[in-house]
């Protein structure tokens, strides 16, 4: 059995994780996924860490999943709890430096996104719309579940933090990238593994960035 701690993006909770979750229980797995303080003003990069960590408790051999932005959580578990892996799912990969902000310009995320509408022969200019950018492979069911739902509170503090560390951690670090994700396009993500995690290889599944959502089982079998 396997202890898996899922961290979702920005703007999201645990219900990110409400298609995954099952499948690693079918297979004798754990799955926390903890509720984060998105809707805490004064909750920064330390705050979600202690979150997930407190979930954690004194588990030991945990891989962390952090979708998205949850890939600025990620590292900071493994100074207060015994991690086995990291493992990334669609992920903004941070620098020493970056904050949530400054982290879209650093990465080069604009120009990356730009080409691959182009490629794909949608307007560059167009726009943002969440469809296109988060739903486009959404099952019917699956999109009607998450647009009935609330979105979280998501507060501004962690767009204006620092990441805190100067460093990636050395424990072992996973990739799994969505071969049709908009925002975070696979050049992307591939560049910035290897720029900012020495990864010479980054896996793929055939989704948009809400991938968990999209593919669940294909997620699980990744972790597996």
């Amino acid at each position: 059995m396997t202890t898996f701690a899922l961290i979702p993006g920005a703007g999201s909770d645990q219900w990110y994780w409400s298609r995954l979750v099952p499948l690693l229980t079918q297979r004798g797995h754990e799955a926390l996924a903890p509720e984060l303080p998105v809707d805490d003003p004064d909750a920064g990069w330390d705050a979600y860490a202690d979150a997930v960590a407190a979930a954690i408790g004194d588990r030991t051999g945990v891989v962390v999943v952090a979708q998205s932005m949850g890939a600025f959580t990620a590292p900071l578990l493994c100074s207060r709890v015994d991690v086995a892996r990291i493992a990334l799912l669609c992920p903004m990969i941070p620098a020493p430096g970056d904050t949530g902000n400054t982290w879209w310009e650093a990465a080069g995320q604009a120009a990356s996104a730009r080409a691959a509408a182009e490629r794909e022969g949608r307007d560059p200019d167009a726009p943002f719309e969440l469809e296109t950018t988060f739903l486009h492979d959404l099952s019917t069911d699956v999109r009607t579940a998450l647009l009935s739902r609330p979105a979280p509170a998501q507060e501004d503090r962690l767009f204006e933090e620092r990441w805190p560390l100067d460093a990636w951690p050395e424990v072992p670090t996973t990739v799994l990238a969505g071969s049709r994700d908009r925002l975070f396009p696979l050049d992307l993500v591939q560049r910035l593994a290897r720029e900012r995690l020495g990864l010479d290889h980054v896996e793929t599944v055939a989704t948009g960035h809400l991938a968990a959502l999209v593919a669940p089982e294909a997620v699980a079998d990744w972790l597996r």
